[in-house]
């Protein structure tokens, strides 16, 4: 894999036409006069708190300061068998490359890369003191991505007096792209996620956006209800110090490195962890994941790797589209791909209330979601029909005997079959011509080296889809030519179920 980037990377030149993502914000004139009269003591390379090389004295002093990794062993990280090393993205505005976690020495599977210290990790629970608060506060008005924005957010406007500037600084270069060098279409412009049309993802971003915005609307209410933490910040209230805007990135960016540990409280289970993601590589088929031990998260590797290969972890069972708005990625290879489709029986059916009952006896709804999984496309075919037969049925007896039938054939009536198989394939036809591209168009582009970053990423997405789809129409059609006869029409349906 890290071959193959470094291949694509040298042949390929992207360019990457976005302003820089950041967690991190200027102080206002106001909250500057209000950190002089707190006391705040801020020499020359920290007087500005965006990390904006803006002179040669700034540029110099940057290059000064500590890497995050001699940041974290000078305050108790434990030996450990990685390092961090420049990925080359390349980029006509000159951003830095994003940088990976590495293998410093060869490993053998089983090997424990590096373990960080509970000290060097923020969750919520380090960040409100209080796991009640930490509770309440997610279960009722914010989610843990936001409160942890929120958080870092201040810390940010603390300038080098933070505890954790090593890590927020080193959060800002990665400015929330992922391993391809890009960032989650959260942050796109509406030109850009034209790039995703025909695809489902499209809709989710709009609305994981607006989740976005109601939470921006409540953080005023962190600040009141922890007061004892945000006390120690000489700033205005949150949507008074940050704009939304500026609150969006910084939560993506969270978003996109934020580690979920198990069989840990609620306050610990989603964690910042230096030398985590976005710096370590997420890979589907891995089965390395960062685990909470006692008084440290550690990282257990699955595989061998060589001095300087990139290490990779798992991103748990997550389809391409959850890849793309969460890490800004999609992976080719992920056996977790799959779409859904939606499928309710028609409340203008004279029966359905009926059919709605026959339909919960045997474990549906009538609304009911399907997952069509990646390589699993006919045995997604087969799930759909018994449900679907219920909704081209009218006898009572033949409603029982259709939703609890196995198979490809229908036991009732070869025309129904017939009439539910064609609505099956006419609507996977719908979903591939609702596309502006082909699956063949598609290939074409991504075999182009100079093609926009996010262009390319989105195309990958959107192959993926089609490729899912392809497999349904495909299987839905061969059971179609598998009918006794195909020279009977299919039976009239004034009231089909509706499709997704």
């Amino acid at each position: 894999m890290d071959l193959a980037y470094i291949q694509q990377t040298t042949k390929c030149i992207f360019n990457l036409n976005h302003r820089p993502l950041s967690v991190l914000s200027k102080p206002s004139i106001s909250n500057a006069r209000r950190s002089l009269r707190y006391g705040a003591n801020r020499n020359t390379c920290s007087a500005s708190s965006s990390l904006t090389v803006s002179s040669k004295k700034d540029k110099e002093c940057l290059e000064e300061e500590e890497d995050l990794k001699s940041w974290m062993h000078k305050n108790g990280l434990p030996p450990c068998k990685v390092v961090l090393k420049d990925r080359i993205a390349y980029d006509s505005r000159g951003r830095p490359p994003i940088h990976v976690v590495a293998a410093s020495e060869d490993l053998k599977a089983g090997d424990i890369a590096f373990s960080v210290p509970n000290s060097l990790i923020v969750t919520l629970e380090r960040v409100l003191g209080n796991e009640t608060i930490a509770e309440l506060l997610t279960t009722n008005k914010l989610s843990e991505l936001a409160c942890l924005a929120l958080y870092l957010m201040y810390e940010k406007k603390q300038g080098k007096e933070s505890v954790w500037y090593p890590y927020i600084k080193e959060l800002d270069r990665q400015r929330g792209r992922g391993q391809l060098a890009v960032e989650s279409p959260l942050l796109w412009s509406e030109a850009e996620l034209e790039y995703l049309s025909g695809s489902p993802i499209k809709a989710e971003v709009l609305e994981r956006a607006e989740g976005i915005r109601k939470e921006y609307n409540e953080l005023d209410t962190v600040w009141f209800m922890a007061g004892s933490l945000f006390q120690q910040y000489p700033f205005d209230i949150p949507t008074e110090a940050f704009s939304f805007e500026i609150f969006k990135q910084a939560f993506v960016a969270v978003q996109s490195c934020v580690v979920h540990l198990q069989n840990v409280s609620l306050a610990r289970r989603f964690a910042l962890v230096p030398l985590g993601p976005p710096l370590l590589t997420y890979r589907s088929n891995c089965r390395a994941m960062l685990t909470a031990v006692d008084g440290a998260v550690q990282l257990v590797v699955d595989r061998p790797y060589i001095a300087g290969q990139s290490i990779v972890v798992w991103c748990g069972p997550q389809p391409n589209s959850k890849l793309l708005i969460n890490y800004g990625f999609v992976d080719d290879d992920n056996s977790f791909d799959r779409l859904v489709v939606e499928a309710a029986l028609s409340t203008e059916d004279p029966q359905y209330q009926e059919k709605r009952l026959v339909a919960q006896r045997n474990g549906k709804l009538t609304i009911q979601t399907f997952q069509v999984k990646v390589g699993k496309e006919r045995e997604a075919v087969l799930d759909m029909l018994p449900y679907m037969r219920l909704g081209y049925v009218s006898d009572p007896q033949e409603m029982e005997s259709v939703i609890s039938s196995q198979g490809p054939v229908c036991p009732v009536s070869p025309c129904m079959e017939h009439a539910v198989l064609d609505q099956l394939a006419s609507y996977f036809r719908e979903r591939l011509a609702a596309y502006p591209t082909t699956l063949s168009e598609d290939e074409a582009l991504l075999a182009e080296c100079d093609v926009d970053p996010k262009k390319r990423v989105a195309t990958q997405l959107i192959r993926c889809e089609k490729r899912i789809l392809s497999r349904c129409l495909e299987a839905t059609e061969d059971l179609i030519s598998q009918l006794p006869d195909l020279s009977l029409a299919p039976c009239p349906a004034p009231y089909a179920p509706l499709l997704r």
